[in-house]
């Protein structure tokens, strides 16, 4: 009978709960070591695991098979990076980094030390988005709609880095937009940004996006972004060739506060484990870390030129 694999976590906040969750039920991992540069955070967690501050430290005493991060968006580069360069498979939240330059850097590394990097993209995971993926196998889409919509202030958890544009890479686009530019991928395949809308709160921080793309054969969507909206609405509409409209609520059938996520990152897990038994694929990693970040920047670019606009005439008003 084959072990389990060795497992440790990176970073104990908001997220880590359903990587924890999961590695629990699941009998492909045994946890075995968490990090936080927190103290109250090691303090606090539960169980006969090894404890640690630092990352370097666990890669080196407690040697896992694998690594879960789940750290700040701007720890990722160089958390990834050393954990790649020791041999150590990294399944990381998105995103990848904070800019495709990073990205590229772990992509490359990866590549090189022929270890699997797997960006989590939970939300390709859901069971509503993947009986839809099922229904449009072989069929041709004329569009599709995915609106990724709450209110931030409730899903922090008391991570505030989120609202800070140096350590998200910027705000919802940044943060909500690779999960939601991943469910497009998922569909359609290769994409490109042909527009984007974006409207910023006083601190320059983007709270509303709508971002539009055009895939290979010419297939439009959207991506709706909205970290100001009352409650939490997260679906996906496809329109098939033949006028057929095809929908998934990634929340229906999952009762209570992020309930949705209890599952995704148990199927996340699941083919974290089969990648590193088999020790493929690196590189870009299962679903394409560094397109989402590169799709990113290009949403960020097509918005400049209208906020520069705005930015110079509210300056001459004053």
């Amino acid at each position: 009978m084959t072990r389990p694999l060795q497992l440790g976590v990176v970073g104990l906040g908001a997220i880590s709960p359903y990587y924890l969750t999961a590695a629990e039920r699941l009998p492909e991992w045994r946890l075995t070591a968490v990090c936080d540069a927190r103290a109250e955070a090691l303090e606090q967690f539960p169980g006969p695991v090894a404890r640690f501050s630092d990352h370097r430290t666990l890669l080196d005493r407690a040697r896992p098979d694998a690594l879960v991060v789940a750290v700040p968006n701007d720890v990722h580069l160089p958390l990834c990076r050393d954990a790649l360069a020791a041999g150590v498979p990294v399944c990381v939240e998105k995103p990848l980094a904070l800019t495709a330059a990073e990205g590229s850097v772990l992509v490359d590394l990866a590549r090189r030390c022929r270890v699997p990097l797997m960006t989590a993209f939970h939300r390709r995971y859901n069971d509503a988005v993947r009986a839809l993926a099922r229904r449009t196998t072989g069929r041709e889409i004329r569009s599709v709609r995915v609106r990724y919509l709450e209110r931030i202030e409730e899903h922090l958890g008391g991570e505030d880095w989120y609202l800070d544009p140096a350590r998200c890479g910027g705000g919802c686009v940044a943060d909500n937009g690779p999960n939601a530019l991943d469910l497009v991928r998922l569909l359609l395949g290769e994409l490109s940004v042909t527009g984007c809308e974006i409207r910023r709160d006083g601190s320059g921080i983007d709270r509303q996006t709508v971002i539009r793309l055009r895939g290979r054969t010419g297939t439009t969507a959207s991506v709706e972004l909205d970290w100001s909206y009352p409650g939490e609405l997260k679906d996906i509409e496809v329109e098939l060739a033949g006028g057929e409209v095809l929908h998934a609520d990634m929340l229906a059938g999952h009762t209570g506060f992020k309930a949705s996520l209890w599952h995704e990152y148990e199927a996340i897990l699941t083919e974290f484990a089969a990648l590193v038994r088999t020790g493929a694929p690196a590189g870009p990693g299962a679903h394409g870390g560094l397109t989402a970040l590169e799709l990113v920047e290009a949403a960020y670019r097509c918005a400049r030129p209208a906020w520069d606009a705005t930015a110079t005439a509210a300056e001459a008003d004053r």
